[in-house]
């Protein structure tokens, strides 16, 4: 399974192909070379690759915004835990952005049940840190998105002492918990 089925782009009858199966004059030769890469993938890992980046995509929409240093970090992220290049991280992560957007409500928890069932406990619990570290990206982790991490943990299956013991990693980041001024007397 290629990285565009599982992502819901359907049969791809070529790389950079358009909806007739034409290769379209905007589609670029490093694209066709990227997409080709990325569906030499074995697919149970192309299956982990999307998954994961699809759930730091998730978090990073939590707040129904996703940042310049959000999409960086998730990028660095899929380069360096999927060992990907960073040409094909940058589109792994637009895809999952993408599929985020229009498919998120529906598909959240599937993908999250998903990554739980393919991961082992040290890669969920890598998967906790990614998370963390997206939402960090603009040294800043809103309420919102804590909660969405605190909801993918329960999803993969890990227990709450190794939510927190992540969490704590990325406590100077929580907003929640960072210093606000004394409310002024009336």
């Amino acid at each position: 399974m290629s990285l565009w089925k599982y992502f819901g782009f359907g049969e791809t009858p070529e790389p950079g192909a358009g909806r007739e199966g034409k290769l379209g004059a905007a589609d670029t030769e490093t694209v066709r070379k990227i997409v080709q890469k990325l569906d030499q993938l074995e697919p149970a890992r192309a299956r982990f690759i999307a998954a994961f980046a699809y759930l730091l995509g998730r978090v990073a929409h939590a707040d129904q915004r996703i940042s310049e240093e959000e999409t960086r970090a998730m990028e660095r992220i899929v380069g360096e835990r999927a060992g990907l290049p960073e040409e094909q991280a940058i589109l792994v992560v637009q895809i999952a952005k993408t599929q985020n957007l229009l498919f998120g409500a529906t598909e959240n928890f599937l993908v999250g049940r998903e990554f739980a069932k393919i991961a082992s406990r040290d890669e969920r619990i890598a998967m906790l840190h990614g998370l963390y570290a997206v939402c960090s990206a603009d040294r800043s982790i809103s309420v919102v998105e804590d909660n969405e991490i605190a909801k993918i943990s329960r999803e993969l299956r890990l227990d709450h002492s190794d939510f927190i013991a992540v969490r704590m990693d990325y406590r100077e980041h929580l907003s929640v918990l960072k210093n606000s001024p004394p409310p002024e007397n009336l």
